[in-house]
């Protein structure tokens, strides 16, 4: 019995989101049916406008990209007990140098361009980050306060460049193309709607944080770090240097995101390419329980919920449904040690 609870303690990271996922849709079903609608056709709707053509699969996966590295981002802070509120901030940054970069690349081959641009808005997140792991290590200031202080400072930087000094002609808030060579090259097109490569670019980084995190010594000495610092130093780990460490690994994979955005999709940075994509993988980190291969299908959730919502809208049912949707998930996810305690009752009465 002991061994059999013990598996089923093991699997808490696929069921307890997946629970959550069904009551959330379960209880979004009560809802519409109190305001008169259809959950049936609300649902139908909502998987067609996600997976139902290939424009709409296309536009999914591409909202999927950014939200997987920020989840990625978020969720490596919390394995090292960080709470990195600032992907925001650390987006936009690697997105703005990423671009400033990309824009002077014109006379180099795609195979320079590429990974120069790419790994510039990677150390620019990198760097963002590691400014908060470093106040927290020298100073004690609590990493929540700074980051979010630094995306304040992040927006406000971004605003004055592409106003002022990298501002493209024509008065909008943008900076000037990057280079063609800096572009991911197209996979799929469908109308307005395209494909880049950079999903693969996500996916990767999903392998790549999977190894560090199970396969290596930092990752080992990180979630150390983050399980029991005391401990870990008593170890002979170090504190303050995987502190640092962390940050600023979860600041390149924010900074990726940006990247992301910029190599694939506007091509250039724009005022509002930040948008609440940082926030959003706060979500996404705590649906795929800190775990990146869990991420990846709890970013792929979250896209296709909101891809599909406006297909749900034209059916008639208001798009707030999927906020509902979204916070049902998040209070039950977040509420995992609850849940977890009403299946080991179960378990156990079973057992009995």
């Amino acid at each position: 019995m002991v061994s059999r609870l013990k598996k089923f303690y093991m699997n808490d990271k696929i069921i307890v989101p997946v629970i959550a996922v069904v009551v959330s849709l379960f209880i979004a079903a009560i809802v519409m049916l109190l305001i008169g609608k259809n959950p049936f056709i609300a649902y139908g709707a909502l998987i067609y406008g996600a997976f139902g053509t290939e424009g709409a699969l296309i536009n999914n996966i591409m909202k999927a990209t950014p939200l997987i590295l920020t989840g990625l981002a978020v969720g490596f802070g919390f394995r090292a007990g960080l709470f990195n509120i600032g992907a925001n901030g650390q987006l936009i940054i690697g997105a703005l140098l990423a671009t400033y970069v990309g824009a002077h690349m014109s006379t180099f081959p795609f195979y320079l361009s590429i990974p120069l641009t790419l790994a510039v808005g990677m150390v620019g997140g990198a760097l963002w980050a590691a400014i908060a792991g470093w106040l927290k290590v020298a100073r004690g200031a609590h990493e929540v306060i700074t980051t979010i202080m630094l995306n304040y400072v992040a927006v406000f930087i971004a605003n004055f460049v592409v106003n002022g000094p990298f501002q493209a002609p024509g008065g909008v808030p943008k900076s000037p193309e990057i280079a063609y060579s800096a572009r991911f090259p197209d996979l799929l097109t469908t109308g307005a709607t395209w494909l880049s490569a950079g999903i693969f670019v996500a996916l990767a980084a999903v392998a790549v944080v999977y190894v560090i995190i199970e396969k290596t010594k930092t990752g080992y000495e990180v979630k150390a770090v983050g399980l029991n610092p005391y401990a870990a130093e008593y170890g002979g780990i170090s504190i303050s240097k995987n502190t640092i460490l962390a940050m600023a690994i979860s600041g390149a994979l924010a900074g990726l995101a940006g990247t992301m955005q910029v190599m694939g999709v506007y091509y250039r940075y724009l005022g509002s390419l930040g948008g609440g994509m940082g926030f959003d993988g706060i979500t996404i980190a705590l649906i795929g329980q800190n775990d990146p291969i869990g991420i990846a299908f709890a970013a792929f959730l979250i896209s296709s919920i909101r891809t599909g919502s406006n297909q749900m809208q034209i059916a008639g049912v208001s798009k707030n449904i999927v906020i509902i949707i979204q916070g049902i998930i998040i209070f039950l996810v977040a509420a995992n040690r609850l849940v977890k305690s009403l299946m080991f009752w179960k378990k156990g009465a079973e057992e009995a």
